[in-house]
């Protein structure tokens, strides 16, 4: 009841307050006001052009009965604007009648017939904000004391007769609310007398020759502070790749048990770098600690940088951080990583050890990795042809076929756990050369495969040798129908089987592969990847088995007078094809199929 009676009092409040406001209108309090508006008025339009200008025209009320080109304030009391452009008025300006309009802001009277001059007293409208009297008929001298109009922001005054000495206006253009003289149009009609233009050149050239000695020393400042910026940036780079080659090293407290083979001796030469490459490619510590670092991804677990040595020397280092694993433990595995030599594995360089850090050293591949050559294909800045999607299937196969063999020799069998496109490098002939082996034996220890992509692990989730087989099989997927995982997100496995089910065979392929003379090709490797992605860990293939039928392919690839589709002749369907060949390819005594 009570929030009720005060909305009441809080209207009638209100209503008594707009009675009020026009009260002095309907007193004829501004009556002097609409009188001078009448009169500035007339005296600009003496042949009566506005029509709203009768006889009766003081008895009305502009705002009420709103006149063209005439704009009040809210409670319609006070005239703020008067906008008649190009409407032929021919008279003359009234500056006393006009600066009696207290309020007045805006008089804009472009594109008439307006004679005369600019009388001085349009000083006194003081709250003017933009005068606009250009393409008139106006003459005379322009009045100096335009130029002490504190509150004038905008005028144009272009395009008319003037004579004399044109008043200095100050201009500043580029700051908001900005006072902008619009001069020089009417310059062209302006008898500029000879002394005013003595006065003008000697000014110009006052202000030139004092511009003039400022300029060096501007100029000079900011060459200072541009050279000091600079320097500060490089110093601080300097610092901060020297801060993470520091950190990513600290000398270890023992030194590892280096295993002595017939093909690698790996031999510690420094206190903290083990090397696994010939004496010529080694370097000093201190040229490692003054290198550039840039760090190009991290993790969780571990940072990769692209280091480059004062020799131009370039490197991939991964630092692994926060691991739980024994000096004794991690130099057993680093040492039967450095190896490995194959030419689609990356080669270990060097690895160090601390407690906080472990530092492992790769020689660095300037054409990046599968996944960039997927985005510059799919960018067309590049092909993709069936030929090299085939070679590069056929290293990752044979990387990991010799993984799998190298270190089944040993006691400590090591897995990848976490193929994908970004970990698939390019060398410079654009072999496939597979990036990060061994490292899940730390990053992933129990095997559970909390390390591998989404996209790419199998469904058992473990790290295993048929876990690799799961994610060799979602790359080839990739290879044939051109969408990476790695950016999609897609279940591709669920994708292809489900276009397969419902008879869209066809439509699996990337518009490279569709081509005629590639499909039978295309087909094959399709049902190897779709056995490689088996629900069941037990109807995958080992990876010898993968690379056996892959080497088939591109044997037969490489020989065109062997077909696998010499009984298939009759299938004209996508989907009689790809029986065919699945019927055909795994067709081999002592296989699991």
């Amino acid at each position: 009841m009570q929030t009720r009676r005060g909305l009441n009092r809080f209207l009638m409040g209100m209503i008594i307050g707009v009675v009020f406001l026009r009260m002095p209108t309907v007193l004829g309090g501004e009556s002097s006001e609409f009188e001078s508006l009448i009169l500035f008025l007339r005296a600009v339009d003496p042949q009566n052009m506005l029509s709203f200008l009768g006889q009766d025209a003081s008895s009305k009320n502009p705002c009420l009965d709103k006149w063209k080109g005439v704009k009040c304030n809210i409670v319609s009391t006070s005239i703020l604007e008067i906008s008649l452009e190009n409407l032929n008025l021919n008279g003359v300006l009234d500056a006393n009648s006009l600066c009696k309009l207290p309020n007045i802001r805006v008089l804009s009277l472009a594109e008439n017939r307006i004679q005369g001059n600019i009388p001085n007293a349009i000083m006194y409208c003081r709250k003017l904000t933009y005068l606009n009297l250009s393409s008139n008929l106006l003459s005379g001298r322009i009045p100096r004391d335009l130029a002490k109009m504190k509150y004038l922001r905008k005028l144009d005054i272009s395009n008319n007769h003037f004579e004399g000495m044109i008043p200095i206006f100050q201009v500043e253009s580029k700051k908001p609310n900005s006072r902008i003289m619009y001069l020089e149009e009417f310059k062209d009609h302006t008898n500029v007398s000879p002394e005013s233009s003595q006065s003008d050149n000697s000014e110009e050239k006052s202000w030139l020759k004092r511009s003039q000695n400022w300029i060096p020393l501007v100029i000079g400042l900011s060459l200072f502070i541009f050279v000091t910026y600079l320097a500060g940036k490089k110093a601080s780079e300097l610092a901060r790749d020297k801060a993470i080659l520091k950190s990513l090293h600290y000398s270890p407290t023992m030194t590892p048990q280096v295993r002595t083979t017939e093909e690698v001796k790996p031999e510690r030469i420094l206190s903290d770098l083990v090397f696994f490459v010939d004496e010529e490619e080694r370097f000093e510590m201190e040229e490692f600690l003054e290198a550039t670092a840039d760090l190009r991804s991290q993790s969780l677990l571990s940072s990769l940088y692209k280091v480059i040595l004062k020799n131009n020397a370039v490197y991939s280092v991964t630092r692994l951080k926060r691991l739980q694993v024994s000096f004794e433990e991690f130099c057993k595995i680093m040492n039967l990583i450095g190896d490995v030599k194959h030419p689609n594995i990356l080669p270990l360089v060097a690895y160090s050890f601390t407690p906080e850090d472990k530092l492992l050293i790769y020689k660095y591949q300037n054409k990046g990795s599968l996944l960039n050559l997927f985005e510059d294909y799919i960018e067309s800045k590049r092909d993709f042809p069936l030929r090299l999607r085939l070679s590069i299937a056929g290293g990752i196969a044979r990387g990991l076929s010799f993984m799998y063999r190298i270190t089944n020799e040993h006691e400590t069998i090591l897995h990848h756990g976490n193929l994908k496109l970004s970990n698939i490098l390019l060398d410079d002939n654009d072999e496939a050369v597979i990036s990060e082996f061994g490292h899940s034996r730390f990053l992933d220890p129990k095997g559970d495969g909390i390390c591998s992509s989404k996209g790419y692990t199998a469904p058992e989730k473990g790290v295993s040798e048929k876990g690799d087989v799961y994610s060799f099989g979602v790359i080839l997927l990739e290879l044939l129908t051109g969408k990476p995982v790695e950016r999609t997100g897609v279940d591709l496995p669920k994708l292809v089987n489900a276009m397969i089910r419902e008879e869209w065979t066809g439509e699996v392929f990337d518009r490279e592969i569709a081509k005629a003379e590639a499909a039978h090709w295309a087909f094959i490797l399709l049902n190897i990847a779709l056995k490689c992605v088996s629900e069941l860990p037990e109807n995958r293939p080992t990876m010898e088995e993968v690379l056996e039928k892959i080497e088939d392919v591109m044997n037969e690839e490489q020989d065109p007078t062997m077909s696998p589709l010499s009984s298939s002749r009759e299938c004209h369907q996508d989907t009689c094809l790809l029986h065919s060949i699945i019927a055909e390819t795994w067709e081999t005594p002592g296989s699991n199929y």
